[in-house]
């Protein structure tokens, strides 16, 4: 398994992989839209963002994205925030999320960030587990606030 940033040319199997968490979407079907061109073009052009994909030869089997977020708080270390976190539904339970969580923290890490966040949504409670198999802790409640 290779776990390297996301290209353009992977941006129909993430957005398959995010389309649907319980079936394998073919990235053939899923529109690339100008505004997830744009979101992608931002997102590779940030060096504080990125996409990471997982991918087993040339099939991509997972997908996350990292944010490197500068703060005061932690000595004014870094912090990751993870989110859209993707396993393919047919390559679940093999290890595949363990190894991408695994290696994004260690990037995390290596770059120097004091801790690793993310959010779940409430009604995840296998995400929860799986998370907390990582050493994740609950340490917050957050809250969001559509516009």
């Amino acid at each position: 398994m290779i776990l390297r940033p996301a290209t353009r040319a992977d941006l129909p199997a993430v957005l398959a992989l995010l389309a649907d968490e319980e079936r394998v979407v073919d990235p053939a079907s899923v529109p690339v839209t100008a505004a997830y061109e744009r979101a992608f073009a931002d997102i590779e052009a940030d060096p504080r963002n990125e996409v990471l994909v997982l991918v087993d030869g040339v099939l991509v089997v997972g997908c996350l994205q990292a944010t490197y977020i500068p703060g005061l708080g932690k000595g004014g270390a870094e912090r990751a925030l993870i989110e859209a976190v993707r396993i393919r539904a047919d390559r679940r339970g093999g290890g595949l999320g363990r190894e991408l969580m695994e290696r994004a923290v260690a990037r995390a890490r290596a770059r120097g960030c004091a801790l690793v966040q993310l959010t779940s949504n409430k009604d995840r409670t296998a995400a929860h587990r799986f998370y907390a198999s990582l050493g994740f802790a609950r340490s917050h409640d957050g809250f969001k606030l559509s516009l």
